[in-house]
This record gives C-alpha cells, sequence and structure tokens, in this order.
C-alpha cells in the first residue's frame, strides 16, 4: 500500500472509511426495515389496531448489536489518535504562530517563513502559539489539525512521507478574514531543508523589497493591511509612510504624521494610537514578539511602497 502525506494519513482514512461503512449499513438497514414496516403494517392491510408483545431476545440484540458497533468505531479511532500524542524525542521543533489572518512558523536557528518547510522522513512537532484569538491548524492532505489557544501551546507532530507542497489552513473561525488564513508546507529532500534552514540571515539585511516583503508577509502585516491601496481590516501600506493621519488617543483626536517613529509605535503598540475610522483591539501588541532587525526591515518596506510627498 503507498503510503499517505503523512504517518498519520492512512490510519485516519481507515477509521474513516470504517466509521463511514458502520454508518452506511445502519442507513441501509433502518431506511429498509422502515419501507417493509409501512408496506407490511399500513392502514389497507390492518384496519384495525393491533396491540404486539415485546421481546426480550429482539430488545437485546437493538441494545447489544449498536454497543459492539460503537466500541468497535471508538477503538478504530483511539489506535489512530495515541500515536499523535507521543512527540518522537529527536523530532525537529518548529513554531507555528497564527495571528489574525496569518501564520509565521519560527525555527529553532530564529528563520523565520510565511510557508512551512519540512524534511522529507524526518519527525517534525510543531508548537502552536496564538497571538490574538482561537485559531485551529490544519493540514487536510496530513489528516491532523489542532486547537492554537491564546495563552497556551499546544503540539502536535508528524512525519511527512511524500514530497510536494501541501495547504495549511485554519480550521477555527477566527474573524472576518478567516478564509485568507492559508499558506503552505513544502516537504522537501533532508539535504536541500538543512542547506535553507542554515542559510544567513544576512541576505535579509540587503536592500531587496522582495525579502522586505517576505519579512513583513512572514509577520503578519499584509493579512490585515493591503500594500496595493485597498482598505482592509487595518489601512494600507501604500503611500502609509509620511502620510497625515487623524489617530484617537484617550478619547480624542490628533493629527500625525505617519514617520518612522510612528511606524515603529504601531507595530508595537498598535492599539495607544487608533487610526480614525478603524477598530481598536484587532492588531495585537508586537512587544516582546518581534525583533528589531524585523521591525526595521518592515518599516523599510513600508517606506518602499512610497509615501504622501511623492
Amino acid at each position: 500500500m503507498n503510503p499517505g502525506a503523512s504517518n498519520f494519513s492512512q490510519g485516519v482514512d481507515y477509521a474513516f472509511y470504517v466509521i463511514f461503512g458502520i454508518s452506511v449499513v445502519l442507513l441501509l438497514l433502518v431506511t429498509i426495515t422502515m419501507i417493509y414496516f409501512v408496506i407490511r403494517y399500513n392502514k389497507k392491510r390492518h384496519p384495525v389496531a393491533a396491540n404486539i408483545e415485546g421481546s426480550v431476545t429482539l430488545e437485546i440484540i437493538w441494545t447489544v448489536i449498536p454497543v459492539i458497533l460503537v466500541l468497535i468505531m471508538f477503538w478504530v479511532g483511539y489506535i489512530g489518535y495515541v500515536p499523535m500524542e507521543k512527540v518522537p524525542n529527536d523530532a525537529i521543533e518548529i513554531k507555528a504562530i497564527g495571528r489574525m489572518w496569518s501564520w509565521t512558523f519560527e525555527y529553532d536557528n530564529g528563520r523565520k517563513s510565511d510557508r512551512l518547510k519540512v524534511p522529507y522522513n524526518l519527525p517534525v512537532k510543531l508548537d502552536l502559539i496564538s497571538q490574538d484569538v482561537l485559531h485551529n491548524l490544519y493540514i487536510p492532505a496530513f489528516r491532523i489539525k489542532k486547537d492554537v489557544v491564546p495563552g497556551r501551546t499546544n503540539t502536535m507532530w508528524f512525519v511527512a512521507q511524500k514530497m510536494g507542497s501541501y495547504d495549511v489552513l485554519c480550521a477555527e473561525y477566527c474573524g472576518l478574514r478567516h478564509a485568507y488564513m492559508i499558506t503552505k508546507i513544502d516537504v522537501i529532500p533532508e539535504e536541500e531543508y538543512w542547506s535553507w534552514y542554515e542559510l544567513p540571515e544576512d541576505s535579509l539585511k540587503i536592500d531587496n523589497v522582495e525579502l522586505w516583503y517576505q519579512v513583513t508577509k512572514a509577520n503578519g502585516c499584509v493579512g490585515c493591511h493591503s500594500t496595493d491601496g485597498t482598505k482592509l481590516v487595518g489601512s494600507t501600506l501604500k503611500g502609509l509612510y509620511n502620510s497625515k493621519k487623524i489617530v484617537i488617543v484617550d478619547g480624542e483626536e490628533k493629527e500625525i504624521v505617519a514617520d518612522e517613529e510612528y511606524l515603529k509605535r504601531s507595530i508595537l503598540e498598535p492599539n495607544v494610537e487608533i487610526v480614525k475610522g478603524y477598530s481598536p483591539g484587532l492588531m495585537p501588541s508586537y512587544i516582546n514578539q518581534i525583533s528589531d532587525e524585523d521591525i526595521d526591515i518592515i518599516v523599510k518596506y513600508i517606506k518602499s511602497l512610497g509615501d504622501e510627498e511623492k
């Protein structure tokens, strides 16, 4: 039998087929019995209702058989679930950070990416972290999903058994742009993975707008802020630099200029100065969540999108 996309695929599929098969058999049995009774005991055949005595044997049968079927369904689910909770000691550990409305993956050497990269045929452990509301990390091809809960770190693990790219979704409704909270997992050869893993972080410091964008995206900014002038949950990043904004501070309006200092303050404490017309509380604080280097890169990217004076 060909392996599934992950080490859990076949077990989950087996449990599904067993439960689905039992459900189909029961549906057919109940439907056929119902049709038989409707025909056999209709009013034309039995104009006068008759009292039917109960049957102990029949009651035992329809009690015991469903119990056995439920135990079978429980067992196939249980034997598939238990291995999911036994994380190997040598698993590669990666943080999966969910926020409205994007995923960021942080590796133990500090590297970050907006697409999850894992090596082929090696165990991988994901530490699931939410920076705002309840999310759920779901990899359909791998047959795994788990809640990502604020204030709590859940874990999941897997071994990717087929190379390729697969969808990573959020399976818990988490707000207005929940449907856009989608990325990919790239399963690549082990040698290629370690080569990518060991790339110097200095590559992100060069004056490359595409790399600046990747850092901005990896930190979840483009999930709420467009780069083309479109209004989303937050204001667009295009033309934001040096623009004049009316903000609400402690219930009072004041005009500010979106210079570098303002942009940095807005990243770290986004709910102190709320731009008029936008809802407070949607963007979480990035204090202790983002490096100074990433902040500088994000500001560089915003500046590259133009300013009000141009």
